[in-house]
C-alpha cells in the first residue's frame, strides 16, 4: 500500500493474522504505527517510544516505529485532522498506539478519539486498572484493585445520534416521538435536544464475547455484565439479556452464570469456570470502593464503561497511570486514558507512565510478555525509588521530581538492569 506523506520503514514486517485463525502472526521485528497526540502526546509520545523499543530489544527483538499522523500534526501535514494515511497504516499493520488527541471546535468530528474507534471498528475499548506499589491513592486498600474493562466503543450515545435544540430536525423528531410514538407527556414544552441511544444484539454479543475469552485466556473468575437496565429496559436491559445469551449458548460448561452457579451448584464454581453475573451501574460505582476484591472484568456499554473505568483509575492513583487500548476484529490501537491537557504541552513535565503502560498491553497483545513484564517491573522500581513526575512527587515527602523524558530515561535504566 503507498502513503501519501508517510513512509513505511525499509526494514521490519507487518503483524498478520494467522491464516484461518483469530490469532496473530508476528515477526520478530514488527512495523508498529505511532500517533504521538496533541498537547502533552508530544511529551509522552516520544518517551514511551523509546522505553517500548528498550524492553523490546531487551528480550531479543525490536519495533520498526512509523510515524502517522490526527489531531494538530494532521493538519500541518494533511490539512485534515484524520487522513487516510493514518487509518490505512492501523488497517495494514494490525497492531499500533496513539497518545491523546484534542478535537477542535468546528473540526467535523464531535472527537477524533470516537472517530478512530468507530472508523476502524474498534469495538471494544479495554482498560486494566491495577495497583503499582508506591502510588498515592485517595482509598486504604488501593492493591484490592485489579480488573479489566470492557467498554463498547460504537454504539450508545457515544454512537452520536442526536438532533440539537431549536433546530428543524429535533422539532421533527419530537412531533414524530410525541404523535407517532405516544411519549408526548415525556418531553417539557419549549427548546430540547433530542439523542437516540441504540444498543444492538451484535454489538453486544461481540463485545460480551471479547470480555468472556479473556477470562478465560487469563484465568480471571468472573465476568459482569454493568448494566441500567431496571430503568432502561430495552437498551440496557437487553444488553443483559444479549450478554448472558452469549454465556449460555457459546461457551458449554466452561462458563456459567451467577443464578445457575447458586441453584445447581451451592455457589462453587469448577475450576477454571468463568461466572458471569450482572450489576446495576450506579450500585456498581459504591461496589468498586465496597467490594473491590470482588470483580475481575466487566462488560458494559459506552457510557456506562467510561464513568466505571475512570472511577475506577482513581482509586489507584489517578489516570495519570491508567492504560488503555481498542480492539476490534484482527485490529488492535492502544492509548492511554487521560487527555491532551494542552497547557502542559511542550513542558517536558507530565507523566507518560499511562502511555508506557498502553504500550505494554500492547506488547502483551503481541504475545511479548517476557518484555511486558519488564515494563512493569521498571516503571514500579521507578515509583518506588521516588523519582517521579510532579504529579506524584509533590504529594510524596521526601520525592525527587524530573521530567518526562527523564523518568523515560530511569524506566529504561530499570529495564536494561533488570533484563
Amino acid at each position: 500500500m503507498s502513503y501519501d506523506r508517510v513512509e513505511v520503514p525499509s526494514e521490519g514486517e507487518a503483524v498478520e493474522l494467522a491464516e484461518g485463525e483469530d490469532e496473530l502472526d508476528v515477526p520478530e521485528r514488527p512495523i508498529v504505527p505511532i500517533i504521538y497526540g496533541d498537547g502533552v502526546g508530544t511529551d509522552v509520545g516520544p518517551a514511551a517510544q523509546q522505553v517500548l523499543s528498550a524492553a523490546a530489544e531487551a528480550t531479543g527483538r525490536s519495533i520498526e516505529w512509523m510515524r502517522v499522523y490526527a489531531g494538530a500534526s494532521a493538519r500541518e501535514e494533511y490539512d485534515t485532522n484524520l487522513p487516510e494515511d493514518t487509518l490505512d497504516a492501523f488497517r495494514e499493520f494490525k497492531v499500533g498506539i496513539k497518545g491523546p488527541l484534542t478535537t477542535p471546535v468546528g473540526a467535523g468530528y464531535r472527537s477524533l478519539n470516537v472517530a478512530l474507534r468507530q472508523r476502524l471498528d474498534l469495538y471494544a475499548n479495554v482498560r486494566p486498572t491495577y495497583y503499582i506499589d508506591g502510588v498515592p491513592s485517595p482509598v486504604s486498600e488501593p492493591e484490592d484493585m485489579d480488573m479489566v474493562s470492557f467498554r463498547e466503543n460504537t454504539e450508545d450515545v457515544y454512537a452520536g445520534i442526536e438532533w440539537e435544540a431549536g433546530t428543524e430536525e429535533v422539532e421533527q423528531v419530537r412531533e414524530f416521538v410525541a404523535d407517532e410514538m405516544g411519549f408526548g407527556e415525556s418531553i417539557h414544552e419549549g427548546d430540547v435536544g433530542i439523542g437516540i441511544k441504540p444498543i444492538s444484539e451484535f454489538g453486544t454479543k461481540r463485545l460480551v464475547r471479547r470480555a468472556i475469552d479473556y477470562a478465560l485466556e487469563r484465568g480471571r473468575d468472573t465476568v459482569t455484565l454493568v448494566h441500567k437496565g431496571n430503568i432502561m429496559k430495552f437498551t440496557e436491559g437487553t444488553f443483559r439479556d444479549w450478554g448472558y445469551e452469549v454465556a449460555e449458548e457459546e461457551y458449554g460448561e466452561t462458563v456459567i452464570s451467577e443464578d445457575t452457579l447458586w441453584k445447581e451448584q451451592d455457589g462453587e464454581a469448577a475450576p477454571g469456570t468463568v461466572v458471569v453475573n450482572d450489576r446495576i451501574a450506579d450500585n456498581m460505582l459504591q461496589q468498586l470502593l465496597t467490594r473491590t476484591g470482588q470483580y475481575d472484568v466487566l462488560a458494559m456499554p459506552n457510557l456506562n464503561g467510561d464513568y466505571l473505568s475512570d472511577s475506577a483509575g482513581a482509586q489507584i492513583g489517578g489516570l495519570g497511570i491508567a492504560p488503555g487500548a481498542n480492539l476490534g476484529d484482527g485490529r488492535f490501537v492502544a492509548e492511554p486514558v487521560h487527555g491532551s491537557a494542552p497547557k502542559y504541552e511542550g513542558q517536558d513535565k507530565v507523566n507518560p507512565t499511562a502511555m508506557i503502560l498502553s504500550g505494554r498491553i500492547m506488547l502483551e497483545h503481541l504475545g511479548w510478555e517476557e518484555a511486558s513484564e519488564l515494563i512493569y517491573d521498571a516503571v514500579e522500581e521507578a515509583i518506588l525509588d521516588k523519582r517521579l513526575t510532579y504529579d506524584i512527587e509533590r504529594q510524596i515527602e521526601g520525592a525527587e521530581r524530573v521530567g518526562t523524558s527523564e523518568f523515560a530515561d530511569i524506566v529504561i535504566e530499570n529495564i536494561e538492569r533488570n533484563a
